[in-house]
């Protein structure tokens, strides 16, 4: 115990801050801009949007109040539907449920671990038959990696269905997006047909785009969230909704119901001095991600989460998973080995078509998603992470096998 005690905890995703932060922090205070809304709050919407090239962006106070005010805007509502991944994390789902609305879960691919897009066009197609598409399609960028944008949104526009973009995760990933027929969607007579390829950022495509800054993500204000779109009434309606709908009169009047989800200007001065680090950031994050490839990924039973070929994932968390069967123990070992060093780590998202919460609702597929659950184990990824830090983590693995 004592050990324990006296040997540094390594946690597995803390905040890392650059320093300019408090620059803008202290221009904050001496404005006296200290509640929800001001100029710091205004200047991070316009610098997240050119950062992700995306139009229009409202900051608020999570990722989750983002999907639930992007999901409400596109009428998600009681006896509704919507499709989503089923591994990622809760707050990707629960928002529809505010709404009334009742989830299906597709699985994952093994290419990128993200929604899998041949069983939404399966599903799609059945919706289609039976009288009942969904409201939206909500795919997950899980881990810092890109869902297949381009086929997903290619795939929902023939059933008519808009995609909104859980890229929580993902904040500065990049797809690598096929622009046909010089960057027009669909065949014009007598043009090229040449295909060119453009690199854009994660949730780049999407009706919608929802972000994270909660604390243990690639950038962080301790808590807040983004939402983007390239449509400008989405974000116009957001930003009403998000406080409290009220309406401009000298008084408070309300004809809508609306949430106090405004990020505040303190946050968001926080924000601005993240944003400036974030390609830091992800190639930390990659080094990271390469150190334990290099150092565990010739052991019999450990792999790595993919790449995929569209893309470039940021390794926001290096994900392994182990094979009991070759490796010797199993990822619930492997993690409880880890803690008995104070190391933090965590297994894979619980898919959500496995919690408790959501039984009873359908699933297309599911076994790829409860096979990264039952392996997968997140590594400590913190951009503070050290070397020697980093050589704790894989000595304690490798020992396991011992």
């Amino acid at each position: 115990m004592e050990d324990f005690l006296t040997t540094p905890r390594i946690f597995l995703s803390p905040p890392h801050m650059s320093g300019a932060e408090m620059t803008f922090v202290v221009e904050a205070f001496d404005s006296n801009y200290i509640a929800p809304l001001g100029p710091m709050v205004d200047a991070f919407e316009q610098e997240f949007s050119e950062t992700v090239g995306i139009r229009y962006t409202v900051a608020l106070s999570s990722g989750t109040a983002a999907m639930h005010l992007a999901l409400r805007f596109l009428g998600v509502d009681r006896g509704d539907t919507v499709i989503a991944s089923t591994l990622t994390f809760v707050g990707s789902v629960s928002p529809a449920v505010y709404q009334g609305a009742e989830p299906i879960f597709i699985d994952s691919d093994r290419q990128s671990w993200n929604m899998d897009p041949d069983l939404l066009a399966e599903e799609l197609e059945r919706c289609r038959q039976k009288r009942r598409l969904p409201k939206v399609v909500i795919p997950t960028d899980l881990y810092g990696q890109c869902c297949d944008m381009a086929r997903i949104t290619d795939i929902c526009e023939a059933y008519g269905v808009p995609v909104v973009a859980d890229s929580a995760e993902a904040l500065g990933a990049i797809y690598q997006r096929e622009e046909k027929n010089g960057g027009q969607r669909g065949k014009v007579k007598g043009q090229n047909k040449e295909n060119k390829r453009k690199l854009v950022h994660a949730g780049v495509g999407a009706r919608a785009a929802v972000y994270s800054f909660n604390g243990n993500k690639i950038i962080t204000t301790s808590g807040g969230g983004m939402l983007a779109s390239d449509d400008r009434e989405i974000i116009d309606k957001a930003r009403f909704w998000s406080q409290q709908a009220r309406e401009p009169f000298p008084h408070y009047e309300h004809r809508e119901l609306g949430y106090n989800y405004r990020m505040s200007n303190i946050l968001a001065a926080i924000g601005r001095g993240q944003l400036q680090v974030l390609e830091d950031r992800v190639q930390k994050k990659r080094e990271i991600f390469e150190y334990y490839q290099e150092n565990l990924g010739n052991m019999p039973g450990i792999e790595f989460m993919p790449e995929a070929p569209y893309g470039r994932c940021t390794r926001w968390l290096t994900v392994t998973l182990i094979t009991p069967e070759t490796f010797g123990v199993d990822r619930e070992m492997v993690r409880m080995a880890l803690e008995a060093e104070n190391i933090e780590s965590r297994p894979v998202w619980k898919p959500m078509h496995m919690q408790p919460v959501f039984k009873g609702c359908r699933v297309v597929g599911g076994s790829v998603a409860e096979d990264l659950f039952k392996r997968g184990l997140c590594l400590p990824s913190g951009t503070q992470l050290s070397r020697e830090e980093q050589d704790r983590v894989i000595e304690t693995i490798r020992t396991c096998r011992k």
